[in-house]
């Protein structure tokens, strides 16, 4: 990035609003509040800094360090979950350059590579709490929910595009709550432009043809199974979410609740028909 090599940087350089969508005013202000309330926002990317700093001026703005308490780059994640602070200690930045190792985390502020034993140190002081919660916010299951979950017992939120398609939309004289009260995508709304694959099928289940005379059997896919194991709950993006109420109560999965239970708002319509014939594989 720095020396401005290959195609894809000098790209996104010249022309961010190319490939790059700015966020949501509802997302900003929803952070905002998050601040307000008195909670710790961490951005964790594997990203270096100089990337990392153009992708989120254009999508945040040039103040987008005053969202964030913590900003830790070159995370090499999913590595950052599972690497002790000897395999990888937090460094200093300086005009983006990789300093000097450090022992611990002292305060918040940039910093690049770590790991999450060490920031949890940190946030116990921030805190003042020995057993600090936190949710932890990805789009991969493999970088980001599965290592957050294992390795450091985070609550994960699963960001999942593929909730945008063939969704379910609640009809406004079936909603049992007021609207003020709903994210986004939990009003009616015109189709989002993403389909299931003809290709592929479902992301979440798989149709098994019977033997003989017997019926097609509906199998969830692996990937699905994983959303279900790992993540606390499961939302299409973040502007799903930042309309309603900081306090709202979301259902969560759980081995004692439906296997849809922790999509928000709505389960993707695949695990919707005779849901108890769906049989885990």
């Amino acid at each position: 990035f720095l020396e401005g090599c290959g195609t894809y940087f000098p790209e996104v350089k010249s022309h961010p609003d190319k490939y790059l969508q700015r966020c949501p005013e509802s997302v900003k202000k929803w952070l905002k509040q998050l601040k307000s309330a008195g909670k710790i926002l961490l951005l964790i990317t594997s990203s270096h800094s100089d990337y990392c700093r153009l992708l989120c001026e254009y999508i945040l703005g040039n103040d987008f360090e005053e969202y964030f308490d913590i900003v830790i780059t070159n995370a090499l994640k999913p590595g950052f979950f599972s690497h002790t602070p000897n395999q990888r200690p937090f460094r200093t930045l300086e005009n983006d350059e990789e300093q000097e190792a450090l022992l611990s985390l002292d305060k918040p502020g940039w910093y690049s590579q770590g790991n999450a034993i060490q920031l949890y140190e940190l946030l116990k002081k921030m805190t003042g709490k020995l057993d600090p919660k936190v949710v932890y916010f990805g789009d991969s299951m493999h970088s980001d929910i599965f290592p957050a979950r294992h390795y450091s017992n985070w609550e994960t939120v699963f960001i999942l595009e593929e909730l945008l398609g063939d969704k379910v939309t609640v009809p406004a004289e079936t909603e049992s709550e007021p609207l003020e009260k709903k994210g986004k995508y939990e009003r009616d709304q015109p189709q989002a432009p993403y389909f299931v694959s003809k290709q592929w099928g479902s992301f979440f289940v798989d149709r098994l043809p019977g033997l003989e005379n017997a019926e097609e059997t509906l199998v969830r896919t692996w990937s699905c199974r994983c959303i279900s194991t790992y993540s606390t709950i499961a939302i299409p993006s973040l502007e799903a979410i930042a309309d309603l109420p900081l306090d709202y109560r979301f259902t969560r999965f759980s081995a004692n609740s439906s296997a849809t239970a922790g999509y928000y708002p709505s389960p993707p319509r695949a695990l919707l028909p005779n849901e108890e014939s769906v049989t885990m594989k």
